[in-house]
């Protein structure tokens, strides 16, 4: 009899509400008029076993009774835990404390090859896009369409008031006429970004495997207007059903906030191009790293005990960003060659600190891999720390130090943005000179220039200037990423 739990990816002390979701997620993805792919109608059947027998409270007693002692299962990823501080201290004040989580592959010689691909490229054509952009666009679409192994799935759309599929997504790819249709691409009528990524979400599911990379990759110069939440509603929605979204701003008109709570709904993130010449390095180096995807489809569900607030969410690694605070947190990707790393802040009551063990957070980790269709167990995730009466001296790791410094550069713009909103303009001016001197320490002159420029800016005008604003957004979040990774602008 096969493992139900394992075959929903939950632990065995799973509540019914866990039940059901695991076996609606496994339904989705596995359902045959959605996957055609061999034998996972067989696994299919299994899934709806498991879920009759596990959402009967008899019938889960009984066949509970049956199962032999849990064996520890070894997980294709290593997780580890940073904290900023040793211990959390008896005291009737509120302390705060960070901690970094990271997972990465284990490493074994049965070396997971890397996944094919089924990707849309979905292009602004709207009338802005019109000279340098949409050439230099179309250039780094034939580039891409070149380098396509035989396994990947192409599709395009174009979108301005209105999306058209120039390409359909098809396996059998004829790579001149592909080449032929992109070239063709006119720019002509407004932006409704709604309709494009609809589309684009339609192409990718034609094609939908679990064994795939699904993504959405949008790349865009202007706004939308009127559209925004029914997007963001969308990317929810095919984050669930495995599909991530990318996406990529061109110049400095675009709504960085919505495109970066877009990407982030579907657990990835938005970059910043500031030149047209630079759109072909940012798409080749987002097609290399979806195809170093060990696992996708993360999502890290959580527990916080009373008195325990977390206060800030930023993933680190590999597409750096700034998460809302939900539950379960979707988290993306994790590559074969770097950590998922995930940075949080707690604020800790005197309520929380009465016993000789502080938990911070309890929850599950869970994740796909694309080599297989059974859902891997999931892990458990604890993050806790001792309570003594008096403060460790002991120095937090040099990694975490090292994020936390660089993550205190990227709030403060955010705090400076906030101020600046406010009409706090002195305050948001000393904010930016406060990091521009940061900056210097940390030898990123040319940064600090542009930080100055803007403190100047907003005490003359009261106003950042959007290429400014995105420079120092994009460039201090660019910080936190790996060495080398993320400076192009």
């Amino acid at each position: 009899m096969p493992d139900y739990y394992a075959l929903l990816g939950i632990f065995r002390d799973a509540t019914q509400e866990e039940i059901k979701r695991a076996y609606f997620e496994a339904a989705q993805r596995l359902h045959p008029d959605k996957n055609e792919a061999p034998g996972e109608t067989e696994i299919f059947l299994d899934v709806q076993q498991a879920y009759e027998t596990l959402s009967n409270p008899k019938k889960r007693a009984e066949y509970d009774a049956t199962l032999a002692p849990e064996k520890k299962v070894e997980s294709p990823l290593v997780q580890r835990v940073l904290y900023s501080r040793e211990s959390l201290v008896r005291l009737n004040e509120t302390q705060l404390i960070y901690a970094l989580l990271e997972w990465k592959p284990r490493r074994n010689k049965d070396e997971v090859a890397s996944p094919p691909l089924n990707i849309c490229l979905v292009l602004d054509n709207s009338t802005s896009m019109k000279g340098e952009n949409i050439e230099m666009l179309k250039a780094a679409a034939i580039h891409l369409i070149r380098s396509l192994r035989p396994q990947d799935i192409l599709s395009v759309v174009t979108f301005s008031d209105r999306a058209q599929v120039l390409i359909p997504a098809s396996l059998q790819l004829d790579r001149r006429k592909m080449e032929t249709k992109i070239r063709m691409i006119l720019p002509s009528g407004g932006t409704e970004i709604l309709q494009g990524l609809k589309a684009g979400i339609a192409e990718v599911k034609k094609n939908f495997s679990a064994e795939r990379v699904n993504h959405v990759i949008l790349l865009t110069d202007g706004e939308t207007y009127g559209d925004e939440q029914e997007a963001i509603i969308a990317a929810e929605e095919s984050a669930k059903e495995g599909i991530g979204i990318s996406g990529l701003g061109i110049g400095k008109d675009w709504n960085d906030e919505f495109l970066d709570e877009l990407a982030t709904r579907a657990g990835s993130s938005s970059s910043y191009i500031a030149k047209p010449q630079k759109i072909q390095s940012f798409l080749e180096e987002k097609f290399k790293q979806l195809a170093k995807v060990f696992a996708e489809n993360v999502e890290l569900k959580f527990n916080l005990p009373p008195g325990v607030e977390l206060s800030y969410i930023f993933r680190l690694q590999p597409n750096a960003a700034h998460l809302p605070f939900e539950n379960p947190l979707q988290l993306g990707i994790i590559l074969r060659d770097q950590p998922l790393s995930l940075l949080l802040e707690f604020k800790v009551s005197p309520s929380a600190v009465l016993k000789d063990e502080a938990d911070l957070l309890r929850g599950a980790f869970r994740f796909e891999t694309p080599s297989q269709s059974i859902p891997n167990p999931p892990m458990r995730v604890r993050v806790y720390r001792p309570v003594t009466e008096q403060a460790s001296l002991e120095p937090p790791s040099p990694t975490l130090v090292h994020a936390l410094a660089n993550l205190n550069l990227f709030r403060m713009q955010e705090m400076a943005q906030e101020d600046a909103i406010a009409g706090k303009y002195n305050e948001a001016s000393r904010r930016l000179q406060y990091l521009a001197t940061h900056l210097l320490s940390q030898g990123e002159r040319s940064m600090a220039k542009t930080v100055l420029l803007e403190a100047e800016n907003l005490q003359k005008k009261q106003s950042f200037s959007e290429e400014g604003r995105k420079n120092i957004k994009y460039g201090t979040r660019a910080l936190l990423l790996p060495a080398g990774k993320g400076k192009k602008s």
